[in-house]
């Protein structure tokens, strides 16, 4: 063999590998547009996706308190984790990653949707080749056994989410949901109204002691 035929071989067998993961999103997308709750199941670390909800919602209540006080903005802070909690473990079931991914929004969480999504366009869908080669063309490989694929591949970045499909024992599956920054807004500002109700429960017996 020429030696610069090395350098060639290389670089295809690293583009094969590139593409492995594509199969694993495509089977993967079209079990979560047919309700599919098995395949979710044997496709998703639910362990990972925990800590990765868990944080999110956290900087997102965060964020919406910045305007108060330090001391109020803990106990805000305090409160939504308790308020927020039953939110992320309803999460983490095959029906909720489904709910969220097959259109991007949440239905069973009971948060309100931006007037602009467009439904199911907005949800993990690979209708065609044309539409997988988008997804490859927004991905973002991390090393060897992991890549970060926003979804849907052409909308705004504040209505994508993005997945991150990790390998582990010759398969790829989905270890983190990064939000969008619309549903984390959201996200925040239900979390931080329900504490806030729960703190003004608790302070008018206070108010109301002579």
């Amino acid at each position: 063999m020429r030696w610069w035929l090395l350098p060639l071989v290389a670089v295809l067998g690293w583009f094969a590998y590139t593409l492995t993961p594509f199969w694993s999103l495509y089977e993967f997308a079209a079990a979560v547009q047919a309700g599919d709750k098995a395949a979710v199941e044997r496709r998703v670390n639910f362990r990972t996706l925990r800590l990765s909800l868990a944080r999110q919602i956290s900087a997102a209540v965060k964020a919406d308190s910045t305007a108060l006080d330090p001391r109020e903005r803990q106990r805000i802070a305090d409160a939504a984790a308790a308020f927020a909690l039953p939110v992320m473990e309803s999460a983490l079931t095959p029906e909720a990653v489904i709910d969220l991914l097959d259109d991007g929004w949440p239905q069973g969480a009971d948060l309100a949707a931006p007037a602009n999504r467009h439904e199911r366009r907005d949800g993990l869908r690979i209708p065609d080749l044309t539409r997988l080669l988008r997804y490859y063309l927004s991905s973002d490989m991390r090393g060897f056994r992991s890549v970060v694929i926003a979804v849907p591949p052409d909308r705004p970045r504040n209505e994508q989410f993005r997945i991150r499909l990790r390998l582990r024992d010759w398969g790829w599956r989905l270890v983190d949901i990064e939000l969008s920054e619309n549903l984390r807004t959201r996200i925040g500002e239900k979390a931080a109204a329900g504490a806030a109700r729960l703190r003004d429960n608790r302070s008018a017996p206070d108010k109301g002691t002579p």
